[in-house]
């Protein structure tokens, strides 16, 4: 496995893969690897002869300094994790490698871009979408796995690459969860003990609102109420949104019949930790059916 961590030197070491007839899938993270990642390489690996892994807490997609500076790093554990999984080449550059002092190019996607996590955290998804860029310009064709449990990002990604025209297919990746429904994340190493089993209410939220749609409920509305109060009824969350949106474009439908595809989108604080999380959605009175996705077990 080669760690490099100038932009010049990721660029090359790919360049030269593809050169040698490998296929590349690139895993973009920043880092704190946990089993929702593995799941991510394990995935790239079984499609691609050279899986390379990106390592960078960005910058530009904190919209508070005190969450930038609290957010979870171990490069020689991530390195490990790596290594184990059978990356090729890690790319960790520093923030000006990456992001050089006078940089005045920014890249954001109208509409996927403005709500929830848009709206939420000003700011946040056009520093993803930039940085996610700039790796795509570095790394050249190549297959680029996300997880699902940040659906907006997924969503905002695929867009921005064809728009774009960029030669990387986005493929999207199951959430990790625990066996108790709570999705894998970096921040969950953030809770203390309580605030750890109080995080389930997502999932049980979000549960609230696949059985709402599933017994008929046809309105955005309430199925929304659904989710929000199973959050506010645990102390020591509090709610950001709550919605139940089209999956194609993430906009609030007038009718849940009328979408081909839904999904239900919820985010919460809890304590001082916000954690996100969504999951597919049957159509009003279909059957639901389940959508837990992978559990870290499993993926491990």
């Amino acid at each position: 496995m080669q760690v490099v961590v100038e932009p010049p030197a990721f660029r090359r070491a790919l360049c030269r893969a593809r050169a040698e007839g490998e296929r590349i899938g690139l895993v973009p993270t920043m880092g704190s690897l946990h089993a929702g990642h593995r799941a991510l390489m394990a995935l790239a690996a079984a499609a691609h002869r050279h899986v390379a892994v990106s390592i960078f807490v960005n910058p530009l997609q904190f919209d508070r300094p005190e969450d930038l500076a609290g957010y979870p790093r171990d490069l020689g554990a991530d390195l490990r994790a790596c290594e184990e999984a059978g990356v090729a080449t890690v790319f960790a550059p520093s923030d000006a490698d990456m992001l050089p002092s006078g940089t005045a190019t920014s890249v954001s996607v109208a509409g996927l871009g403005d709500r929830w996590e848009g709206s939420s955290r000003p700011g946040h998804l056009a520093g993803v979408a930039t940085v996610v860029a700039k790796l795509f310009s570095l790394a050249g064709p190549c297959a680029a796995y996300f997880g699902e449990k940040d659906f907006q990002q997924l969503a905002l990604v695929r867009r921005m690459a064809a728009d774009l025209s960029m030669p990387v297919e986005v493929v999207g990746c199951p959430t990790v969860r625990e066996p108790d429904g709570l999705a894998l994340s970096s921040r969950n190493a953030l809770l203390s003990p309580a605030e750890r089993r109080a995080a389930t209410v997502l999932w049980r939220a979000l549960e609230a609102g696949r059985a709402a749609v599933a017994e008929g409920e046809d309105r955005p509305e309430t199925v929304a109420s659904a989710m929000s109060g199973t959050i506010t009824a645990e102390p020591l969350a509090s709610v950001d949104y709550a919605a139940a949106v089209d999956a194609a474009d993430l906009t609030v439908p007038a009718s849940l019949s009328q979408p081909a595809a839904l999904r239900l989108l919820v985010a919460a604080r809890i304590g001082s930790v916000r954690l996100i999380d969504n999951c597919a959605a049957p159509r009003p009175a279909e059957p639901v059916e389940d959508d837990r996705g992978l559990t870290a077990a499993r993926a491990s």
